[in-house]
């Protein structure tokens, strides 16, 4: 073979050895552009070290192929129509037999030129969302590139948005957080940006952004919260619905204390914001010292009664199970089958107002007044919720008394003090049937609502052991209260929905079922993924469950009056409040296996946590109100599961025969 360096010019490419195809010189004397790659001229690693030509012209030459795709894509999309909110579909909800509940889709949204909305409200939004949006090409790289992090780590794609972002996305776009729809909103922004004026994107931004309370844009926003028209919108207003836009979901005012807490911190914030912005004078920012209190929601009337609250739950059912928020909702679209029985929930409000009609005297008893009653009924084998009574009327009384945290379990929690004394060793036996040495001290206490022996079980097994098998039972820990104590006997404030699941535990062995409202939910006609019905776990042991149902059941016995024709025939497994608990609320827990449905009253004035005094309710005899949640319950679980009961046919009353002396023989005149 002869070497390279010998090579005579007489000879062709065709009788070369080394000529490349093509006429291409291998190296690179003539014919074309030969890649020195692996290197010639070099051994071992370096030779696969690429030379500073190389690795430049790699780098120019990929830097010009994304050049030139950015600009074929930027120059080939275009802008689509706007879509339409008023035009998509409704939200369905349905009973559990799948017939029709409700439709939810009416849009609020009324659009309303620049010149409209005052100026303090524009500024707080810029201030607050996109400082420089007048000067800024319409996206956020830092924005997008944490999105790209967050799709590598699995989290979805939110990051930091430009108001013009939110505005294409809003507009244009799904709200779903995937690549693709961000990659959409880029060149969209980019495209729009040098198509449109500022004022313009700010316009329509606030005509489509989502405030909550079924309002999209400032104009609805305005008239759901304050009750007036945007232009009439004061700085501190503004600055109060510029914070929704984090998500009203988690910051308004009016859903709790937490909420209202979230919202004055962020309402500071942005005023805060203007000033640093240079959009506000700190003279002006120190009059607004006053949180402007939004009015309180307004449900629309086909959700009156307790339609509203059965909703209410199936939301947060659906946010905690599926990561939707009230703006994915409110998208609308939804087929959504609730676990909710139309028999049942009829039945609980009816057995609820019978007794409020028969036994309170609101017009003529102050201490009637401002009397509020909450109660759900779940399916003791799996935990589905199939009734709840959430107030008089959702469309008048917002907060949902059914999933309520803010009233205190009293003696209704002391059976979970009970199962962790049992559990976790804290009276130093073994269950009654096991050792023969029967447990009277507490069960006599929890039929009697005494609170010493379970303040010192508490102390003994330690509280947070107490606190352990409540949570492990089904009590949310946000509801919990302070170790003190005073724990072990009640403090603590879980929903009526939770306090009827964990009472299952007792009757399933020791099994724990969660509660859940929402058995199906369908897009498109396409079934979602993760509706089915939670895991059961494990509460406690089984003979500890089978030790304190026995003494529930003695609860049960002395809890329900029986009439002069009906007698309760099923074992319940009940706990209660009682006049010994002298607390400013009334429970009843009624457990069988097939329902479990608590009950509790309490006073409070409309939109206040703060508990009144239960004295007097009902009349003096009524025990503190204790007397009628259990009232409650029997009339509801006659109605539901009338087997429950047994009824005595009465007795004819021997006819009476007239005496002499009636008949007016033997008087003397």
């Amino acid at each position: 073979m002869i070497p390279p360096h010998s090579r005579s010019t007489a000879q062709s490419d065709a009788d070369w050895p080394y000529a490349a195809p093509n006429g291409v010189d291998p190296q690179g004397a003539r014919g074309g552009l030969r890649v020195d790659y692996p290197r010639d001229g070099r051994w071992g690693l370096r030779r696969w070290v690429p030379s500073w030509k190389l690795a430049t012209g790699v780098v120019l030459g990929s830097i010009g192929a994304l050049v030139g795709l950015f600009a074929l894509i930027y120059a080939t999309i275009d802008i689509p129509a706007e879509r339409d909110v008023a035009s998509r579909q409704a939200t369905v909800y349905y009973w559990a037999d799948d017939s029709r509940m409700v439709s939810v889709g009416d849009v609020n949204r009324q659009e309303i030129p620049l010149a409209q909305i005052p100026v303090p409200m524009q500024h707080a939004v810029i201030a607050a969302e996109n400082a420089d949006f007048y000067t800024d090409s319409g996206v956020s790289y830092r924005g997008i590139a944490r999105a790209v992090v967050n799709m590598v780590k699995g989290e979805g794609t939110q990051g930091g948005s430009t108001i013009t972002q939110q505005f294409v996305k809003n507009a244009y776009l799904s709200q779903d957080q995937t690549l693709s729809r961000k990659a959409k909103e880029y060149f969209l922004s980019l495209k729009i940006t040098n198509q449109r004026p500022k004022q313009e994107i700010l316009e329509g931004y606030l005509n489509t952004s989502w405030f909550g309370r079924d309002s999209y844009g400032v104009q609805a926003a305005a008239q759901a919260y304050y009750g007036i028209s945007a232009k009439d919108l004061n700085p501190s207003q503004a600055a109060l619905l510029t914070s929704l836009l984090k998500g009203p979901d988690n910051l308004d005012p009016s859903l709790s204390p937490a909420h209202r807490e979230r919202a004055v911190a962020r309402w500071n914030y942005i005023l805060d914001r203007q000033v640093e912005t240079g959009l506000m004078n700190a003279a002006e920012r120190a009059t607004y010292t006053v949180f402007p209190e939004p009015k309180a929601p307004v449900k629309p009337n086909s959700q009156a009664g307790q339609i509203g609250y059965l909703i209410d739950i199936a939301n947060k059912y659906l946010k905690n199970r599926a990561d939707l928020t009230d703006q994915d909702l409110a998208n609308g679209g939804l087929r959504i089958y609730t676990t909710f029985e139309k028999d049942k929930v009829s039945a609980l409000a009816q057995s609820v107002e019978a007794v409020r009609n028969e036994s309170l005297a609101p017009q003529t008893r102050e201490s009637d007044r401002n009397v509020e009653v909450g109660a759900a009924s779940v399916r003791s084998s799996d935990g589905a919720v199939v009734a709840v009574y959430g107030g008089q009327d959702a469309v008048t009384h917002f907060s949902n008394n059914a999933d309520t945290s803010a009233v205190p379990a009293g003696s209704a929690f002391k059976p979970f003090t009970y199962a962790a004394a049992l559990e976790y060793g804290g009276l130093g036996f073994v269950p009654a049937e096991e050792s023969g040495v029967p447990t009277l001290g507490l069960v006599e206490s929890l039929v009697s609502s005494q609170n010493d022996a379970f303040m010192a079980a508490g102390a003994n097994v330690g509280l947070d052991k107490v606190k352990d098998m409540a949570v492990a039972s089904g009590l949310r820990e946000e509801s919990m209260a302070r170790l003190d104590p005073t724990f072990s006997v009640g403090t603590s404030t879980p929903s009526a929905v939770r306090l009827a699941t964990a009472y299952t535990a007792f009757v399933n062995n020791g099994a724990r079922n969660e509660p859940y409202s929402v058995r199906r939910v369908e897009r498109d006609g396409v079934a979602l993924s993760g509706f089915t019905p939670p895991d059961a776990g494990r509460a406690m042991d089984p003979a500890v469950a089978q030790e304190v149902s026995a003494a529930l059941q003695q609860v049960g016995a002395n809890s329900v009056e029986p009439t002069s024709t009906r007698f309760l025939a099923t074992p319940v497994w009940a706990g209660r409040t009682g006049a010994n608990d002298g607390m400013n609320s009334a429970w009843f827990i009624g457990t069988t296996p097939e329902l479990s449905t608590s009950v509790t009253m309490f006073r409070a004035e409309d939109g206040s946590t703060e508990l009144l005094p239960m004295d007097g309710v009902g009349g003096q005899d009524s025990e503190q109100g204790t007397v009628f949640p259990p009232r409650i319950w029997a009339d509801y679980q006659l109605a539901v599961a009338p087997e429950s009961f047994v009824t005595v046919p009465e007795t004819p009353t021997p006819p009476v025969l007239a005496t002499d002396e009636d008949q007016g023989f033997g008087t003397t005149s």
